[in-house]
């Protein structure tokens, strides 16, 4: 986690539990004139609208006095979703057995990009298979990750 990302997770996680909810994680994108920081918040009974509405006008509250960030930005708040991102070991712990996507900071293999069932976690590594093969990457190595949904054909329960 970038240190940017680490003071605003340190700012926000306290709002998001103190309303009920778990921080599943933050992107913030720095673009100029153009930034924008994406809260996601998860919820055992699910993330309504107004519950994101809620929370984005606690944060922006808590910015409005701390200013964590320079210049003008989008603020959003978001359920992660069916292909929500991954974080952490313990997220990726979590979502063993479902197949993800990964993107990863540097080529592996002359690769960047991967895809497959996420086998588990192994100290601080991501075990994926893919093909008949078994990959390790260090969580440190991974830039983006997300789930790929399953969508199950209604007739004969088959993918």
């Amino acid at each position: 986690m970038a240190i940017k990302d680490a003071v605003l997770h340190a700012m926000i996680e306290p709002v998001v539990t103190a309303m009920g909810f778990e921080l599943w994680g933050i992107d913030f994108q720095s673009q100029g004139r153009h930034s924008r920081l994406v809260i996601y918040i998860d919820h055992e009974n699910g993330v309504s609208v107004d519950d994101c509405a809620d929370i984005s006008r606690q944060v922006s509250a808590v910015f409005d006095v701390e200013d964590p960030i320079r210049g003008e930005y989008r603020l959003e708040v978001s359920s992660p979703g069916m292909d929500r991102p991954l974080y952490t070991l313990d997220q990726f712990t979590r979502y063993r057995g479902h197949d993800v996507a990964l993107k990863l900071r540097v080529p592996f293999e002359g690769r960047r990009k991967f895809q497959g069932l996420l086998a588990g976690v192994e100290g601080d590594e991501v075990l994926l298979q893919m093909d008949g093969e078994e990959y390790c990457f260090p969580i440190e190595s991974i830039d983006q990750a997300h789930v790929v949904p399953r969508f199950e054909d209604p007739v004969d329960g088959q993918p």
